[in-house]
């Protein structure tokens, strides 16, 4: 069975250019995580959601988020489909043939994709491209140094954890360490 960590590997190496565009997994903006990320040179992204089972699909649909300034609760899609969204386009990303694509709201990308458990080969389908949700950059509605700092964080995070699985590692307690000046 394809595990999604080789499912995201195979769709980023042979769907994106990594001299072109910024790609980021497991990236968290604003209330939830965008699965695959998507900045190109001119700063349009592209949120694509991974899906492998009908029922997690049909669980997306269900996901509110609390507005943290105002309180206002709120249904991804909903928000998604009006345009209030930080990226510029929204993909779903799931096997072939598994929903309807009379299921997948009009503003939604589909992408499908069929892999061989035989050769081990994925192959991706652009179903339905996405429509524009705004115009807006990503760079105008995200601070682009706060973003280079938490991807940063993130790095030395992940190096420190792969680090530590393989080696016993002392830290001093970050609270007892002076900034530089």
């Amino acid at each position: 069975m394809l595990k999604i960590e080789e499912l995201v590997h195979a769709y980023l190496h042979s769907q994106c250019d990594f001299e072109k565009e910024t790609v980021l997994t497991n990236h968290f903006q604003g209330d939830w995580e965008a699965d695959i990320l998507i900045i190109n040179s001119e700063g349009f992204s592209h949120e694509i959601e991974i899906k492998l089972s009908k029922s997690d699909f049909k669980n997306d649909f269900k996901k509110s988020y609390t507005h943290s300034g105002t309180g206002e609760k709120f249904l991804k899609h909903d928000k998604i489909s009006c345009g209030d969204y930080v990226c510029n386009a929204f993909s779903f990303l799931l096997p072939m043939g598994m929903v309807e694509h009379s299921m997948i709201p009009e503003h939604c990308g589909i992408i499908e994709f069929y892999h061989n458990v035989d050769s081990w080969e994925t192959e991706f389908y652009m179903i339905r491209k996405p429509k524009r949700i705004h115009e807006e950059s990503y760079w105008k509605l995200n601070d682009k140094d706060f973003f280079l700092r938490k991807i940063a964080l993130t790095l030395l995070q992940k190096k420190m954890e792969v680090k530590g699985k393989h080696e016993e590692l002392i830290f001093k307690n970050p609270f007892d360490i002076r900034k530089l000046k």
